[in-house]
């Protein structure tokens, strides 16, 4: 069976979910999540991407990021996970196995969609009661000591009109019937 391919859109920004091989916690030894931290800014300033959030849980990594326009999904995905396997094999000395194969993306479609890809990332350290508060967990964007690329204008300006539009209760084009009149 093939893996199916991830559909990349130039200019498009992607909620990204990938897992450690087989569940482990690779992320819970702090030198590897530094180590993967490292890998994501390395590439965001060779321009592979613009990185807008980020959290290395101990099992799993959530971004949300915008590839540059000559490289697709998977070649974004590749380079961070290839290259944090790799970083953490050689100054670690280490020879298992990091990820899983593949990764879970969404294509982000408006600036609501955004607000809350944004709001579960910074709150999956709290949901699995890592931390009280999103800013206590240090491999995260909500630490507030890393420096990230905004929202792309493109999603602040358009509605995806997935949603259904919020009409008002009353509907003047309907009209009242009568009560039926009871027979005695």
């Amino acid at each position: 069976m093939t893996t199916p391919e991830h559909r990349t859109a130039p200019g498009a920004s992607y909620f990204v979910t990938t897992n450690c091989w087989q569940g482990r916690t690779v992320f819970q030894v702090p030198e590897n999540a530094e180590i993967l931290i490292s890998t994501l800014f390395h590439y965001r300033e060779k321009k592979a991407y613009l990185l807008h959030e980020f959290v290395v849980m101990p099992g799993h990594l959530h971004l949300l990021l915008t590839p540059d326009a000559t490289n697709s999904l998977e070649k974004t995905m590749q380079l961070i996970k290839g290259g944090s396997s790799h970083q953490i094999h050689k100054e670690r000395n280490q020879r298992m196995e990091i990820w899983q194969q593949g990764f879970y993306d969404w294509t982000i479609r408006d600036a609501e969609d955004w607000r809350t890809k944004v709001e579960y990332i910074r709150m999956n350290p709290v949901r699995a009661k890592l931390v009280q508060r999103p800013q206590g967990w240090p491999y995260s964007s909500a630490a507030g000591q890393f420096t990230l690329d905004p929202m792309p204008s493109n999603y602040s300006q358009q509605a995806s009109g997935a949603k259904a539009q919020n009409k008002s209760l009353e509907t003047p084009e309907l009209k009242l019937r009568p009560p039926k009149e009871q027979r005695a």
